[in-house]
């Protein structure tokens, strides 16, 4: 059996990679220090016996016995509200632990998958975003440390590619929504989804103008497992082009939860992307990909989902190990 090493295994997009592997038939490691991810969403593996679980920080030194095939490095906050709060840890998983997960690909002569987003494209001039496009990014503004911390991440991914010849992937990922996300991490399906739940106002920044494209999680995930078993190496889009303005989506919203909720307006944060549209025109034509669910259908699970969990769940604020890490 082939082996992987999933990093931010504990996480909303990991533990769904660890569901994959598992289910394709590989052994899997997870790793986490669970900073941003909860043990919640890798519980009901735990006890699988092909599965792996190691707590640790991959800002350190990253030890694995053993023959190891692979690395999905997914380890990083990716909310605004996780990366406002700890910008230093924001800004080593991306470049000391990037570091650490490649040497330990070069060592165990393993292909590695950089998990990279839509937001090296800052607030984007060029619409929708093709990877060609270098963006447009503010490296001192609020969203800089993440931003240009996944900014560095590929550039270091691809100079240990040129450089010691290892096999590399790059997915930069866009918005994507499904079971396991955190209704307080700040991103707007969570926070309208978690606002209709607790009765409150659905909050839209600026006008609601500003547009988004939603991705849902069993289709990222397909998208990410056929970009790791490509034979391309330069970063790849993978998100739903169907674009909405957020104006519109939390209108959607109400009406797909049949909730009372008013809308109310706030202050467009410092940066926050106008535009975000992948172009995915090489998933398409390089790995034969197109996202397959419907908006409807993957709102539908998600808020059902939010809605299974507990009043603590609800307001819950941060996980287990953030204070732990908060002064690193």
């Amino acid at each position: 059996m082939e082996r992987v090493l999933i990093t931010g295994a504990a996480g909303f997009l990991g533990s769904h990679l660890c569901d994959k592997f598992l289910n394709e038939g590989f052994k899997v490691i997870g790793m986490d220090n669970f900073i941003t991810g909860s043990s919640k969403n890798i519980a009901h593996i735990l006890a699988h016996p092909n599965f792996e679980f190691i707590e640790h920080d991959v800002t350190e030194y990253i030890a694995i016995d053993g023959k190891l095939d692979y690395i999905l490095h997914f380890a990083s906050p990716a909310s605004p509200i996780d990366y406002l709060r700890i910008p230093i840890q924001t800004l080593k998983v991306g470049s000391l632990g990037t570091h650490n997960v490649l040497g330990l690909a070069k060592a165990k002569k393993a292909r590695v998958l950089i998990a990279s987003t839509s937001e090296v494209y800052g607030d984007p001039l060029v619409h929708p975003q093709t990877e060609a496009y270098y963006g447009n990014v503010n490296p001192i503004g609020p969203r800089g440390v993440y931003d240009e911390a996944k900014r560095f991440q590929e550039a270091m991914t691809m100079a240990y590619h040129n450089f010691h010849g290892i096999e590399t992937r790059i997915v930069r990922i866009f918005n994507t929504y499904g079971p396991r996300m955190r209704l307080n991490d700040g991103r707007v399906i969570p926070a309208f989804m978690g606002q209709i739940l607790r009765g409150e106002d659905l909050t839209v920044f600026g006008d609601g103008s500003q547009t988004r494209s939603f991705c849902y999680i069993d289709d990222q995930i397909d998208g990410i497992f056929k970009l790791l078993f490509s034979d391309y190496h330069l970063p790849v889009n993978i998100g739903n082009p169907e674009e909405i303005s957020i104006l519109d989506f939390a209108k959607e919203i109400i009406a797909l939860t049949g909730g009372q909720s008013t809308i109310i307006f706030k202050e467009l944060p410092v940066n926050d992307p106008l535009q975000r549209c992948p172009d995915i025109t090489k998933a398409q034509t390089i790995l034969g990909w197109k996202p397959k669910v419907d908006r409807k259908t993957g709102m539908k699970r998600t808020f059902d989902y939010f809605k299974s969990l507990s009043e603590q769940e609800l307001y819950e604020t941060q996980h287990k190990n953030f204070d732990k890490y908060i002064k690193k």
